[in-house]
């Protein structure tokens, strides 16, 4: 005959007791009827991608204010190695979302969105920042120099080596930390722009030219938020590309960086898409 230990109906019972005294206190809460519903699908996920010489933080104020609206967020770390690379690994992080999905990008993060929702039915709408938003074919260096006004020239930037394989040696690229703030922050204090010229990551020489594939706005619903004081994406450049894709358009006194000097803006107009596409 088997015996039974009486030891894992103590610890059932204690985990019982615990559970109940952590409801009677109020430490532990039974997921509500809303909340339920939100991980059915209610509400859309909100993936925002970030671009280069930046990274996912730069999208903490916007996450904020939409996760007090009840919205989940996901803000990925962009690889920044190359154009077809990194929007297969974004869309690695969209493959794992069930339901609506609105997808944001900032910059160079802009090109990423744009081929990563590239088929997948789940994005139901594109959030453009600033952003490269390329038709296929195109490349973000042909689409900087469009129009004149980037300052993101050679004299400004710093080149360091990587490794790519033991035999092949890729060239990055940073904001030279003396012309950060100007070029890519001026709206940000001077304190906060050298922290972030200090943690900025660089992004691959070689996405300059790489071209795009099929973009996803020609069949998703697209807004775009033109920064008009950006000195890194020519604003001529941007309203280019907006009008183009016929994007919901607004503009905005900005430096390159609206999602963190005018979250509330950004986070507006992502509320606007997320209701518009519900």
């Amino acid at each position: 005959m088997s015996h039974t230990s009486p030891l894992p109906r103590t610890r059932r019972r204690i985990v019982a007791a615990l559970l109940a005294l952590g409801l009677a206190l109020g430490l532990i809460l039974l997921p509500s009827a809303s909340n339920a519903s939100q991980r059915h699908g209610s509400k859309a996920t909100i993936v925002l991608v970030h671009g280069a010489f930046a990274d996912a933080s730069g999208w903490a104020d916007v996450t904020t204010k939409l996760q007090r609206r009840g919205y989940t967020v996901i803000a990925p770390a962009n690889p920044l190695r190359g154009v077809a690379s990194d929007a297969a690994y974004v869309a690695s992080v969209l493959a794992t979302i069930e339901g609506p999905i609105i997808l944001g990008g900032h910059s160079y993060g802009g090109e990423v969105i744009t081929n990563a929702a590239t088929g997948n039915p789940n994005v139901k709408a594109l959030i453009y920042v600033a952003a490269f938003a390329p038709k296929a074919g195109e490349t973000s260096g042909e689409l900087t120099n469009r129009f004149p006004g980037s300052q993101l020239t050679e004299e400004n930037l710093v080149f360091r080596p990587f490794p790519i394989s033991p035999t092949v040696t890729g060239l990055d690229a940073y904001i030279n930390p003396t012309v950060f703030r100007a070029v890519f922050c001026a709206d940000l204090s001077p304190r906060r722009a050298a922290a972030m010229a200090a943690a900025q990551r660089p992004g691959a020489l070689s996405t300059l030219m790489e071209q795009s594939g099929e973009p996803a706005w020609r069949t998703i619903p697209s807004w775009y938020l033109v920064a008009k004081q950006d000195r890194a994406i020519p604003p001529a450049s941007q309203r280019f590309m907006a009008q183009r894709m016929k994007a919901h358009i607004r503009e905005i006194n900005s430096s390159h960086v609206a999602m963190i000097s005018h979250p509330g803006v950004v986070s507006d107009m992502i509320l606007d898409a997320a209701r518009a596409t519900r």
